[in-house]
């Protein structure tokens, strides 16, 4: 008991360190990191539910999106489960995921695709502000591999081996990274903790040319410059705030500490009703574009001694417009 109480002092104190940061620190050189990694579509969120509880259920994300936010939560699931899920994005791009988990008792091995077009975008030039006929379009995509481990029922840890391909034009960025994490439920307290690193791997360097229309005539280039991931380091809590035999509420909060912008601190909630009607809510601080909460509802449909989850996420950005997102998943 004295190693546990070390344990969650050591989580409630890093949890209270962020946030004070984020909230009341006046220095911040977070703008000063902004735009300087690439491979964004990282960062996108994959799943409805998790979207829907602004981006703050880490360490309650157990289902198919656990493979995106933190592998340990993997073995936490009670049986194999399969997610689709698709993302209408900004400006008409969107995004698909796909994962699948296989439990074998207290491990699971699980496989995700995380794929982000932006669609056909015209081509500008200096001399054709508004398109010279051409267009384009981005393709960036991640497949992950993940192995998880429930040592007890309290204490499970996870890693992901991850493979990420960029291309745009005739260029084409390729690199490898791993995701790592921990989670920790408090006994039966219905509280618990989540620790994970995404995206730690390597630079990634170009490869092609691209031939551009200059006044001066067509000019080929070929980029110099290598791309870094988007490191983050995530820690997370969920806590069981009322639960009856058909009622219960989650609340979660999650703080996201970006190697290329400043902290954000994102809380969240979740009404349950007989545990098949769900009700989602959150809010992202520190993200200027998050002016409205974000919302989500989901239902849960039993069948055959199986389970079908479908869930719908809204996420609304300032200046930018609106995200819609909807999931699927199926216990197996």
């Amino acid at each position: 008991m004295k190693n546990y109480s070390k344990l969650i002092s050591f989580f409630i104190a890093g949890l209270i360190l962020f946030s004070g940061t984020q909230t009341f620190g006046q220095t911040s050189y977070g703008d000063d990191r902004s735009g300087t990694e690439g491979f964004q579509f990282t960062k996108i969120t994959v799943d409805a539910r998790s979207a829907g509880m602004g981006n703050s259920n880490m360490a309650d994300a157990t289902d198919g999106s656990s493979l995106y936010w933190n592998p340990a939560m993997a073995s936490k699931i009670g049986s194999s489960f399969a997610t689709l899920s698709h993302t209408s994005y900004l400006v008409e791009t969107n995004q698909q995921y796909f994962s699948y988990i296989q439990k074998y008792k207290d491990f699971a091995i699980g496989g995700s695709v995380q794929y982000f077009t932006s669609g056909d975008q015209k081509v500008t030039t200096e001399t054709q502000p508004f398109g010279d006929g051409r267009t384009f379009r981005t393709h960036h995509l991640s497949v992950g591999l993940t192995g998880s481990h429930k040592i007890t029922d309290l204490f499970s840890y996870g890693i992901s081996l991850r493979y990420y391909y960029l291309n745009f034009f005739d260029i084409t960025y390729q690199t490898g990274a791993i995701d790592f994490g921990f989670s920790y439920d408090v006994g039966d307290t219905g509280l618990r903790f989540g620790v994970s690193v995404n995206n730690f791997g390597f630079e990634a360097s170009p490869d092609g040319e691209v031939s551009n229309s200059t006044p001066e005539g067509e000019e080929k280039r070929e980029p110099e410059t290598e791309l870094s991931l988007p490191t983050r380091f995530i820690i997370a809590a969920a806590y069981d705030l009322y639960e009856t035999d058909q009622n219960k509420v989650v609340v979660t909060a999650q703080i996201n500490n970006p190697s290329d912008n400043s902290e954000e601190l994102n809380i969240g909630g979740e009404y349950s009703f007989m545990d098949q009607f769900f009700l989602r809510a959150g809010y992202e601080f520190g993200n200027e574009e998050r002016i409205l909460p974000s919302f989500g509802a989901g239902v849960k449909i039993p069948f055959s001694g199986k389970t079908l989850k479908a869930d719908y996420g809204f996420t609304n950005f300032d200046r930018l417009g609106t995200i819609h997102r909807i999931s699927l998943g199926f216990s197996l």
